[in-house]
């Protein structure tokens, strides 16, 4: 699965980017663990919840839990999500 995001949220990056006639988003590209996640998240559910449901999609993976909560770090990071 892929994303679209945006390159810039401030006024002077969305107009540089107009200027320049160029698209301003990226696709960022998720494997199966953060396509799960981006579809499961939906701003109700907690990071438990998140966790709880990703045990049950994953059950054979190992370190899931440092894996989630390195997911969200990133998205955050990125700005592609907020909490």
């Amino acid at each position: 699965m892929s994303i679209s995001v945006p390159k810039f949220t401030s006024k002077t990056g969305v107009r540089f980017v107009k200027l320049l006639h160029k698209e301003n988003t990226i696709e960022a590209n998720l494997d199966a663990l953060g396509s799960f996640v981006w579809v499961t998240i939906n701003g109700e559910l907690t990071v438990k919840d998140v966790l709880d449901r990703v045990k049950e999609k994953f059950p054979a993976e190992e370190n899931i839990d440092q894996r989630l909560f390195l997911f969200l770090q990133q998205m955050r990071a990125l700005h592609y999500l907020t909490y």
